[in-house]
């Protein structure tokens, strides 16, 4: 390619990526703006800096907002950790071993990814309420245990199929049966599929918001993300400066998750296979 038309190529992706953070730097420049301030004046420069925004949005719900970010960290680390495990297993069941109606029950797994969340919300919601679970973090936290998330099975069967079957044989000839075959060769080597769903899993579920406003009614167990539509529920939109400040600090541990898991997915992929 020309270097003329790399540069003009350049140039339309740099374009294209300022155009998408727009609203990101937006947001973080509008939280240090005054109320009235911040849609009287489009620019991404503060005509006056405060930070008033963040010390009283932080208290603006009558509860500190560390209480909302520790109910997201306990529902998006639980969701994580049975993502994960109860994930690998299913995979690694679809991907090694046999089973009567293994075709079948792949086929209906497949197609569960298809169904959206708004159909099957109904009987979920019956159903944990029978249990007495609502207004609770279970709905939100056991499902994940069960293997629920049709998308990651399906992403770590795909890797789990691309491993040598080699391996497996080696260790059944050193003694070792299906669960210490998933346990010590095949988890080892899928750590790139892991973190790649732990990432996603983090990510989704810490921005979830519709499931969390379905189970979660009480204030005391609010997600960050309803503890921001509190924002207008109790001041009629009368208070956007605090909103966008906790709006921003809650981009943080997205932000920052991803940016610790992703060197490991590189440096995954880059060993996988190499190491005893």
């Amino acid at each position: 390619m020309p270097t003329r038309s790399r540069w003009a190529v350049h140039v339309l992706i740099v374009v294209g990526a300022l155009a998408m953070l727009y609203p990101l730097f937006w947001m973080i420049s509008s939280s240090f703006k005054p109320n009235d301030e911040i849609f009287a004046d489009p620019g991404l420069v503060p005509q006056t800096v405060v930070t008033d925004n963040y010390t009283d949005g932080w208290n603006a719900l009558g509860v500190p907002f560390t209480g909302f970010f520790a109910n997201s960290f306990i529902v998006a680390t639980a969701a994580v950790v049975g993502n994960v495990m109860s994930c690998s297993m299913a995979a690694y069941a679809f991907a090694r071993l046999s089973f009567r109606f293994k075709g079948v029950w792949f086929g209906v797994m497949l197609g569960s990814i298809m169904l959206p969340i708004h159909v099957l919300i109904v009987p979920q919601y019956t159903l944990f309420k029978a249990l007495g679970w609502v207004d609770t973090f279970l709905p939100l936290i056991v499902p994940k245990f069960l293997a629920v998330d049709g998308f990651f099975v399906f992403l770590m069967v795909q890797f789990i199929r691309s491993l040598p079957r080699e391996l497996d044989d080696a260790a059944r000839i050193d003694g070792c049966g299906p669960i210490q075959v998933y346990w010590r060769i095949i988890l080892p080597l899928s750590s790139p599929a892991l973190i790649t769903t732990a990432i996603f899993t983090f990510i989704w579920t810490w921005d979830d918001f519709f499931s969390q406003l379905v189970y979660l009614s009480d204030v005391s167990t609010y997600t960050v993300p309803l503890a921001l539509r509190a924002f207008l529920d109790s001041s009629s939109g009368s208070t956007w400066g605090p909103m966008l400040a906790m709006a921003v600090l809650s981009l943080v541990p997205i932000l920052g998750f991803f940016l610790i898991f992703q060197r490991r997915i590189t440096e995954g992929i880059s060993t996988t296979g190499l190491k005893g």
